[in-house]
């Protein structure tokens, strides 16, 4: 078996420069076929590269496999093919003339919540598969229910291996009506129900034949069309400043600008703003970006900002509008996943990571442990273990700018980190 596909010396030729990143991330049930539908999308957009073929092509022969294992393509630990399932959450990316993508192929596994959540928290998108055969089974019922946590705008049900149901229109109907169902109650912005065989390829970049009562997109064409713009907060204008530029040189006596990625909102030369904490009020004289002036910036550029005052500036603070600024306080309320062996306790004492301010924060209370497969929720727990979620309230020892996770979804999250190991503990979401 022969396969000769590679990608041309720039993928990215001929892309608009204002072509939209997508980042989406796919998540289902063990051998639902997650990584051999991503497989599929990079082996039909010929994205993978001859030597990654041809190592895929030995290893499925090695193993006995009929047909080239196009999964192998994501699942890059070697523990995950010998297992034949995801563990890590493996990166690809590939480019179509219309946009380019970043996919994170997260497990399915319940042992492995954590991974998902991390692939997860920047994307747009989420494709959750569902085995026709199987129906909706308790992990699609999670993964949907984790996607609505982390306000994922769109969520893409791929109803897979139609070829092993005889392509049956009922088949699928029945799956999409009970997930239309469930989601009725989660906080999904835009839902999507698409066929397909990520085996055969039918419905995932070309359109089947053997489904002619599907009148909907491609895969590939919804992951094309999705409009994700308009998902941007263009409206809260959110600046935490990562870092204070003076460079101390001749050629530079009086250059003072803060750099940083715009959080949220659209911010122009010669905007009154805000510095947060210190509530000192300053316009904005320029903006930067890579040595260029430019009028405007939004969100996710980073940007230098130079303000007409000399003001207090530093690492950590918020530059927002005074008529429209972030709460800024100490005792918070949130949603977290935890991640760490050692279960979470009331009383617990961590570093905290907002945005672009470290600080240290104590677990006042552990209000509640979610069940992220009934969405039933466990009042009072004890303590939270390895991939639980629940409801906590903390207490930092500075005030942090922040706002809830669903206004914002980077100014509304955070991380809990372990001082003695310096380890990531928990991913978190503000109410």
């Amino acid at each position: 078996m022969s396969v000769a596909i590679a990608v041309q010396p720039n993928q990215f030729a001929g892309l608009d420069e204002d072509s939209e990143l997508l980042r989406f991330t796919t998540a289902g049930s063990v051998d639902d076929g997650k990584s051999t539908l991503i497989g599929r999308l990079l082996y039909d957009t010929k994205t993978a590269f001859v030597d990654q073929l041809q190592h895929v092509e030995d290893v499925s022969r090695r193993r006995g496999d009929q047909r080239v294992n196009l999964a192998l393509l994501t699942d890059g630990l070697r523990a995950e093919r010998e297992q034949g399932i995801t563990i890590d959450v493996a990166y690809r990316y590939f480019a179509t003339k219309r946009r380019k993508f970043i996919i994170g192929d997260t497990p399915g596994h319940v042992q492995y919540t954590r991974n998902m959540v991390t692939g997860a928290s920047t994307a747009h998108l989420a494709i959750v598969l569902v085995d026709a055969r199987q129906g909706v089974v308790e992990q699609s019922r999670r993964h949907a229910l984790i996607a609505s946590l982390l306000r994922i705008p769109h969520v893409v049900f791929a109803v897979n291996k139609m070829d092993l149901v005889d392509w049956r229109e009922d088949a699928f109907r029945r799956i999409e009506a009970e997930l239309r169902a469930f989601a009725a109650n989660l906080d999904v912005q835009d839902l999507a129900f698409i066929p397909l065989s990520a085996l055969t390829g039918a419905n995932v970049v070309e359109r089947s034949s053997e489904m002619p009562w599907y009148a909907g997109p491609t895969l590939l064409q919804y992951l094309e069309d999705v409009p994700i713009a308009s998902d941007r907060n263009l409206l809260d204008a959110r600046f935490p400043v990562q870092w204070v530029i003076r460079p101390q040189s001749d050629e530079h006596h009086d250059y003072r600008g803060y750099a940083g990625q715009v959080a949220g909102g659209v911010l122009r030369a010669g905007d009154e703003v805000m510095v947060l904490p210190s509530g000192i009020r300053t316009k904005i004289s320029r903006i930067e970006e890579g040595g260029r002036t430019v009028e405007a910036a939004f969100a996710p550029m980073s940007v230098t900002l130079h303000l007409a005052d000399d003001v207090d500036v530093g690492r950590g603070d918020v530059i927002a509008r005074p008529n429209n600024p972030p709460t800024v306080g100490q005792d918070l309320e949130a949603m977290v996943c935890w991640m760490a062996d050692k279960p979470l306790q009331p009383r617990g004492r961590y570093a905290i990571k907002h945005t672009t301010k470290w600080s240290r924060a104590i677990v006042t209370d552990l209000v509640y442990r979610l069940d992220v497969t009934t969405g039933e929720q466990s009042a009072s727990p004890e303590d939270l273990p390895l991939n639980g979620l629940g409801r906590i309230k903390l207490r930092t020892t500075t005030p942090l700018i922040y706002d809830a996770y669903r206004q914002n979804r980077t100014t509304g999250s955070f991380i809990l980190v372990d001082e003695s190991t310096n380890a990531t503990v928990a991913a978190g979401m503000l109410l």
